[in-house]
């Protein structure tokens, strides 16, 4: 396993669907840890650390609502863990009672579990590293100013298409982090998929020196592209 893949915590009383949520998050690249009760995952959150909390609502003893809320009364690093909770509570008063006690995302069940690894991915965007104030990022021989759209290589000015601005704006914004092809389509001027691929493709021959062999804009088989300044 990779030692920088981001660390999940499942927790669900349910033994199989720990066990599948367990094998189906580690396939998409997770580091993952299980518990089936609050007392097992306080005590795994007290000698781990995480990066995403899974947590199933209904479970016996303290459920998963009372330890979001009493998580997020807490004072140390485990305060601002982000929680997605699962429950089969799938109601709109349901939902708001898990969002207002400091959930991040909440999914019903049953659910597609590519669902939960795109929710997964969406919360961990919001939280990871940040760019936004940061008006001009530098990777190999590049440099891009991030509001007004303009790379530079070598010293020189390289063109931009109005789609490639807006796919290496996101990338430059969230470094290290995967952006699956959903996301790019809806943040670009591509009709479909497969031309998100081809702006990709364009895009690295603008800034790698081996388009063939990226070093900065990656392929993440299987989720989408991830994008590393070093």
């Amino acid at each position: 396993m990779n030692d920088s893949a981001r660390h999940i915590l499942v927790v669900d009383d349910d033994d199989r669907l720990r066990d599948l949520l367990r094998r189906y998050l580690g396939e998409y690249g997770f580091r993952v840890s299980t518990a089936s009760s609050a007392a097992e995952a306080r005590a795994a959150l007290s000698g781990l650390d995480f990066d995403l909390l899974v947590l199933d609502l209904m479970m016996p003893g303290e459920t998963g609502l009372e330890l979001t809320e009493d998580l997020r009364r807490g004072n140390n690093a485990v305060k601002a863990l982000p929680i997605l909770l699962l429950t089969a509570m799938g109601e709109a008063e349901d939902r708001i009672a898990g969002l207002e006690v400091g959930a991040d995302d909440y999914l019903a069940k049953p659910f597609e579990p590519r669902e939960l690894v795109l929710r997964i991915e969406a919360i961990l965007r919001r939280g990871g590293p940040k760019t936004e104030d940061v008006a001009r990022v530098s990777f190999g021989a590049c440099s891009f100013d991030i509001e007004r759209g303009e790379l530079q290589r070598d010293g020189e000015m390289v063109r931009l298409t109005s789609g490639e601005i807006e796919l290496l704006r996101l990338f430059a914004r969230s470094p290290g982090v995967t952006v699956g092809r959903a996301e790019l389509l809806a943040q670009s001027d591509a009709g479909n998929v497969r031309a998100v691929d081809v702006q990709i493709t364009r895009l690295r021959r603008k800034i790698e020196d081996d388009p063939k062999e990226p070093r900065h804009l990656c392929t993440v088989w299987g989720q989408g592209y991830v994008f590393w300044l070093d």
